[in-house]
């Protein structure tokens, strides 16, 4: 993967790392299923784990949100084609997967998971492990840089740690085989070192922000559709305050 670093504003904290600008050939759908697979990290980063998919949910969930969708679906896709109406955010949002149409499909069947569900404070205690007086703060739609390119899902910020999971199930090999896994990624607070906003000079459009842990590991989330907002409050709890 190309490491060449997005021109962006000069300005940063000491911590502050380059951007890990993708190829355009690493930018590739990540399929549910398929030959292609996403490498997970080294068991060297604590902070990234497969979570494994239930044999019979996945399918099951994916038939819901398919019959669900139907043709509501199909003329989402169409409609993003023509999508000048979209501005700001959540237009670049949808532009940062491989697919617009995909990614407007797949945030219609995330929106449909969280009601179905009961809403992000729900999904949040059964996705992650959480101790009774941890509360949610805010769940932020993005995507997460990864080996094969952006992830869609969701950014948790909470009162005790910085969690995201995917919003589909990732292939990825273990030996000789590969296996699905929501893939997730979880900082503890106190394991936070820095928030670096970054914004591409070329297209202002391109906001990223870059998380650090006190080891050193590093994230890029990008394609947010609440950035200033994240940015914001992912600041607001390394300096200790409320977001």
């Amino acid at each position: 993967m190309d490491k060449n670093p997005p021109e962006s504003e000069p300005s940063h904290s000491s911590d502050y790392a380059p951007y890990p600008k993708l190829d355009q050939n690493d930018v590739a759908p990540v399929p549910i299923a398929g030959n292609s697979t996403t490498a997970m990290p080294s068991e060297s980063n604590p902070y990234v784990s497969p979570s494994p998919v239930p044999e019979s949910s996945l399918k099951c969930k994916m038939d819901s949100v398919k019959d669900v969708l139907g043709d509501w679906g199909k003329k989402a896709a169409d409609a993003t084609k023509k999508a000048g109406d979209l501005a700001g955010n959540t237009w670049q949002h949808l532009k940062t997967g491989p697919s617009v149409a995909d990614a407007a499909v797949g945030r219609i069947a995330q929106g449909t998971k969280v009601l179905v569900e009961g809403g992000y404070e729900k999904i949040f205690r059964q996705t992650f492990e959480t101790v009774p007086e941890e509360q949610l703060l805010e769940p932020y739609a993005c995507y997460l840089s990864t080996s094969a390119g952006p992830v869609m899902g969701t950014l948790y910020i909470s009162t005790a740690k910085l969690a995201f999971c995917s919003d589909n199930p990732v292939s990825y090999k273990v030996g000789d085989q590969t296996q699905l896994s929501y893939y997730k990624v979880v900082i503890p607070l106190h394991q936070l070192k820095a928030v670096n906003p970054s914004t591409s000079k070329a297209n202002p459009a391109e906001k990223y922000i870059q998380i650090i842990s006190v080891d050193n590991h590093e994230f890029w989330f990008m394609g947010f559709v609440n950035y200033d907002s994240a940015v914001k409050n992912l600041k607001g709890m390394l300096q200790g305050g409320s977001a």
